[in-house]
């Protein structure tokens, strides 16, 4: 993750949206003062995901369907539709 002190994040702030846009990979931005991390700037997306990956994890529900899923794929059992018929039952 790449790092900025505050000062230039606070000059860099506009042109961030399109430097993380241009690396994914490196997701956010960690703004530190005196060398600590204390803020992360992230584009929308990302954050957006996140919050959806953490409300799934704090659902034990959803969390016993997806492990139970996992489990299943695992030995073969698929409870899947086909994407071919998918795409019949859309008109594609």
């Amino acid at each position: 993750m790449q790092s900025l002190p505050m000062v230039e994040a606070r000059n860099r702030l506009t042109t961030l949206p399109e430097e993380l846009e241009k690396d994914k990979e490196s997701g956010a931005v960690a703004i530190t003062r005196r060398g600590k991390p204390v803020l992360a700037v992230m584009s929308w997306e990302l954050y957006e995901c996140l919050t959806e990956t953490l409300e799934i994890m704090s659902d034990p529900e959803m969390m016993a369907v997806l492990r139970q899923d996992i489990k299943d794929r695992k030995e073969g059992k698929s409870r899947g539709i086909p994407w071919e018929d998918v795409k019949k039952e859309l008109g594609w």
